[in-house]
C-alpha cells in the first residue's frame, strides 16, 4: 500500500473509527477525530510533508455494514480516494444482543462484498481491511463470540476474493491483552483506549510504503 505526495486516503467505519470527529463540515487533514485514524494521519503527515496529501475520515458511530453500503457513493466513491480503510462489523454483532437485530454471516458478506465491488469498479483504490476485534470485558462480551467469529472469518475470505491488504486485529488485540489486562487496551471490550489505538494505528502503519509524486 503506497502513499503518494498527492494520495486521498480515506478512513471508514464505525465509532472505533469516527471517534468524535468532525461531522457538520468535514475537510481533508482535520477534524479526524481521537483515535487510530488521527494518529496514523499525523504520521502520514509528518513523513509526507506535502499539502497536497489528502486524508478524509468517515467513520459513524453506530453503523454496521449495510449503513456503510447504504452512504457508499456519497462517504466513499465522491471522494475518489487512492487508499480505502475499512474497519466495520462490531455492530453487526453489538445489535443482536442489545436490540435483538440480526446480521447474518451470509448477508453480512453480501453487503461487504457489494462495496468491495463498487470499490473496485468505479475508483483505482489500494484497500485495506481491518478485522472487527472483541475483548472479554466484561467477561459476558465472551457470549459475543458466537456470532462475532464467523464474521471476522467471512472479513478475511473477502480480503483474499478481492486481493486487499489485511490486519487481523482480533488475534492482536488478544496477544496485546496477555502483556496488559485487556481493559487497558479495549476498557469496554469493544472500544479502544489510546494504547489501544496506537496499537492499530501501528499496525496500519507498517503496512504503508511511501512513493515519489
Amino acid at each position: 500500500m503506497t502513499i503518494y505526495p498527492d494520495s486521498v486516503v480515506l478512513f471508514t467505519g464505525d465509532s472505533i473509527t469516527d471517534c468524535g470527529r468532525e461531522k457538520e463540515n468535514p475537510v481533508a487533514n482535520s477534524g479526524l477525530g481521537g483515535g487510530y485514524a488521527h494518529l496514523a494521519a499525523s504520521s502520514l503527515l509528518n513523513h509526507v510533508a506535502s499539502p497536497d496529501l489528502e486524508i478524509h475520515n468517515r467513520g459513524i458511530s453506530g453503523n454496521r455494514v449495510y449503513d456503510l453500503e447504504e452512504r457508499l457513493e456519497k462517504d466513499l466513491i465522491e471522494l475518489n480516494p487512492d487508499v480505502v480503510s475499512i474497519l466495520i462489523g462490531i455492530n453487526d454483532t453489538w445489535r443482536r444482543y442489545d436490540s435483538d437485530k440480526l446480521s447474518p454471516a451470509d448477508e453480512f458478506k453480501a453487503s461487504y462484498a457489494r462495496i468491495l465491488s463498487a470499490i473496485r469498479e468505479k475508483l483505482e483504490a489500494d484497500v485495506i481491511l481491518l478485522e472487527p476485534f472483541l475483548l472479554p470485558v466484561p467477561e459476558d462480551r465472551m457470549a459475543w463470540r458466537e456470532d462475532l467469529d464467523p464474521r471476522i472469518t467471512v472479513v478475511r475470505e473477502l480480503a483474499v476474493e478481492f486481493g486487499t491488504e489485511y490486519i487481523a486485529l482480533d488475534g492482536l488485540f488478544a496477544e496485546a491483552a496477555t502483556k496488559a489486562p485487556a481493559a487497558h487496551w479495549l476498557p469496554d471490550g469493544v472500544h479502544p483506549s489510546l494504547a489501544g489505538h496506537s496499537l492499530i494505528a501501528e499496525e496500519w502503519l507498517d503496512r504503508v510504503s511511501f512513493g515519489e509524486a
